[in-house]
C-alpha cells in the first residue's frame, strides 16, 4: 500500500492480518516503554514549569492517538525533552492556560500542515540545524536542572534564560543540600552504569524505585513530589477547555508556532529513525494529522503538548513491537499504573529526576556529530555553532529560523559552484562553423548560477552569426535562468542571430514557452548535432546584413 494515502498506520496493520502473536510482542514492548515514559514523563512536566500528573496526561492521551492515528507504525508520543526550553516560556509567560492554549493551536495547525500534505517539506532542515538546536537544548536543560540537583534554595522565581539564570545560581550555592546532591548523583551514576552493564533493564525506573526507596527508608530530608506539588491523581481528568479569549490567542500565536514547528521536526525525525530501524516508511502527512488530533485531545485532557520522542521509539522498535498497538499499549499501561502506584509516585525525590533530565540532556547533544560535522566542513560546522548559540542565548525558533537560512545559503553557494558551461568540440566540427558560437551547460541551471552562466553565454562576438544553447545535460532550469536565456534571446534577435536550443525536456519546454521563448524567437531540436544542423541550415538561407 502506497504510503502516501491518508490512512492511519494502525488501518495498514490491521489490514495485513493482526494475530495473537502480534499483540503479544506490542504487549510486551509497550509495557517496556511505559516503564521507561513514566518516569521520564513526570520529570520533563515539572522541568516544564507545569505539574507530574500534566506530564501523565499527556503521555497516555498524547501517546494513544499518536499511536492509533499516526502514520509511523512503531512511533511512541508523549511529553518530550526537547520541549522544555518552549513549554516553560511560555507557562512563564502566559500561565498553565496560555500553555494549555498554545498546544490546542499547535494542535489544529499539524493537523492543517498534514491535510496540505506540508509533511514532506519538514525534511528540508539541515542537518547542522538539528544537530544544533538539540544540543542547545540539552544545555539549557541541563541547565534548569541545576537548581534541583544541588537542592538549591532560590528566593522568589528562578529566572528562565541562561544568562539571568547562572548568577543566581550561584549566588545560592551556599544553600546547596548535600543529601540532594547524594541523591541526583547516585541517580545519574544508577542511570549510566546499568545502561552500560544490564542495558536489557529498566535503568531509569530503577534507578528513581531506588533512591525513592532510600529517602523513604531512611527518612532523608529532600524534596518530594507530593511535598512539592501535593499528591498525584489516580486517573484522568474530566475533559475542558483552558480560559480562551481573543487576546490571549493572539498573545500565544508565538508560541503555538513554535510548538507546531518543533513538534513537526521531532515527530518526523523520530519516524525516519524508526524507519531507518526496521526497513519501513512512514507516512509524514498522516504523522502529521495524527500529531494534531493527539495535542488536541492532550489539551482538553490537562496534559501539555506531545510528540513523538525519538529515544522511546527507539525502544519500542528494539523491544520487537509490531505495530502501533504497541504505543495505545503503553499509554494505557501508564494510565493503570497512575491508577495503582499514584501514592507511591508522590513519594519520588526531584533529585531522582533532576538526574533523569541531567542524563537526557546529555544524550541529546550528539557528541559524534559534532565532531563528525566540525572536522568535514567548516560551513555547516558554523552553520551548527550560531544555531547552538541562538538556541542556548536567544530563541528556540529565531535559532531555527536563522540556521535554516544559513543553510539555505550555503546550500545555494554549493550547487551553483555544480553548474558549469563550456564549449564542445565534437568530432567532426570544421572552420565551416567557426561563425556558431555553442555552449553545453551542465549542472543545475537556477538563480544562484544563472548570474555566472548569463556572463559566459551573452559572448557573442561580430564574426559569430548563430547561438547554440545545449541543455541536455541541464538537470533544472528556474524562472531566473529563462530570464537570461529570455534576455538573451532578445539581444541576439537585435543583431540578427538566430537561437538554437536543444536537448530541453518536456517540462522545460512548458516553462521557456510560457514566457514566450517559442520559434521563431527561438529554436528547439532534440540533440546538439540536429540543433547546429539545423542552424547551419538557417544561416545559410538568411541574407547577410550589413
Amino acid at each position: 500500500m502506497s504510503a502516501d494515502r491518508m490512512i492511519p498506520a494502525l488501518i495498514t496493520v490491521l489490514r495485513e492480518g493482526y494475530t495473537l502473536g502480534h499483540l503479544r510482542r506490542d504487549a510486551i514492548s509497550g509495557l517496556t516503554v511505559a516503564i521507561v515514559a513514566v518516569p521520564l514523563s513526570m520529570a520533563i512536566a515539572i522541568a516544564s514549569g507545569g505539574t507530574p500528573a500534566m506530564g501523565l496526561y499527556t503521555a497516555i492521551v498524547g501517546g494513544f492517538f499518536i499511536s492509533a492515528l499516526g502514520g509511523s507504525r512503531h512511533q511512541i508520543g508523549g511529553p518530550a525533552g526537547a520541549f522544555i526550553v518552549l513549554v516553560a516560556a511560555t507557562v512563564a509567560e502566559h500561565g498553565i492556560d496560555g500553555m494549555v492554549l498554545a498546544t490546542l493551536m499547535a494542535g489544529v495547525f499539524m493537523g492543517l500542515l498534514g491535510l496540505f500534505r506540508l509533511g514532506g517539506y519538514i525534511k528540508f532542515i539541515p542537518y547542522p540545524v538539528t544537530v544544533g538546536f538539540t544540543a542547545g537544548i540539552g544545555v539549557i536543560i541541563f541547565a534548569s536542572q541545576l537548581k534541583d540537583l544541588l537542592g538549591l534554595t532560590i528566593e522568589g522565581r528562578e529566572p528562565g534564560p541562561i544568562l539571568e539564570k547562572l548568577p543566581v545560581i550561584w549566588e545560592a550555592l551556599p544553600t546547596a543540600n548535600p543529601v540532594t546532591i547524594a541523591l541526583a548523583f547516585g541517580t545519574i551514576v544508577m542511570i549510566v552504569g546499568i545502561k552500560r552493564f544490564a542495558p536489557k533493564l529498566p535503568n531509569l525506573l530503577i534507578a528513581v524505585a531506588t533512591l525513592t526507596a532510600a529517602v523513604a527508608v531512611f527518612d532523608l530530608d529532600t524534596p518530594t513530589i507530593v511535598s512539592t506539588f501535593g499528591e498525584v491523581p489516580s486517573s484522568l481528568p474530566l475533559p475542558s477547555l483552558p480560559a480562551i479569549s481573543w487576546d490571549l490567542m493572539v498573545a500565544v500565536l508565538p508560541n503555538a508556532i513554535a510548538f507546531t514547528l518543533l513538534g513537526a521536526i521531532e515527530a518526523l525525525l523520530s519516524a525516519v529513525v524508526a524507519d531507518g530501524m526496521t526497513g519501513r516508511r512512514h507516512n509524514s502527512n498522516m504523522e502529521l494529522i495524527g500529531q494534531g488530533v493527539a495535542n488536541l485531545a492532550s489539551g482538553i485532557m490537562g496534559g501539555m503538548v506531545a510528540t513523538g520522542t525519538i529515544a522511546r521509539t527507539a525502544t519500542n522498535v528494539r523491544a520487537q513491537a509490531h505495530g502501533p498497538v504497541s504505543g495505545m499499549l503503553h499509554a494505557l499501561f501508564i494510565l493503570a499504573f497512575m491508577m495503582v502506584a499514584a501514592p507511591l509516585v508522590g513519594m519520588v525525590p526531584l533529585a531522582a529526576l533532576a538526574g533523569v533530565l541531567a542524563t537526557v540532556a546529555w544524550n541529546m547533544i550528539e557528541r559524534e556529530a559534532i565532531v563528525a560535522l566540525i572536522r568535514s566542513s567548516r560551513e555547516d560546522a558554523a552553520v551548527l555553532l550560531i544555531t547552538l548559540l541562538l538556541t542556548v542565548f536567544r530563541d528556540l525558533t529565531e535559532a531555527i529560523v536563522v540556521g535554516f537560512a544559513l543553510g539555505s545559503v550555503l546550500f545555494i553557494a554549493r550547487m551553483s559552484k555544480a553548474a558549469a558551461v563550456d564549449s564542445p568540440e565534437p568530432e567532426g566540427t570544421d572552420k565551416a562553423d567557426a561563425d556558431l558560437l555553442i555552449y553545453r551547460v551542465r549542472g543545475p541551471f537556477f538563480f544562484g548560477a544563472a548570474a555566472s552562466i548569463g556572463a559566459v553565454l551573452e559572448r557573442i562576438g561580430d564574426r559569430h552569426r548563430g547561438l547554440l544553447i545545449d541543455l541536455t545535460d541541464a538537470t533544472l532550469i528556474d524562472s531566473t535562468a529563462v530570464n537570461t536565456i529570455e534576455r538573451l534571446a532578445h539581444k541576439a534577435h537585435a543583431r540578427h542571430i538566430p537561437v538554437m536550443l536543444t536537448g530541453t525536456t518536456h517540462e522545460q519546454r512548458v516553462q521557456l514557452f510560457a514566457h514566450g521563448l517559442k520559434p521563431p524567437a527561438l529554436h528547439y531540436e532534440s540533440t546538439l548535432d540536429m540543433g547546429r544542423t539545423k542552424l547551419r541550415h538557417m544561416i545559410d538561407r538568411a541574407p547577410v546584413v550589413a
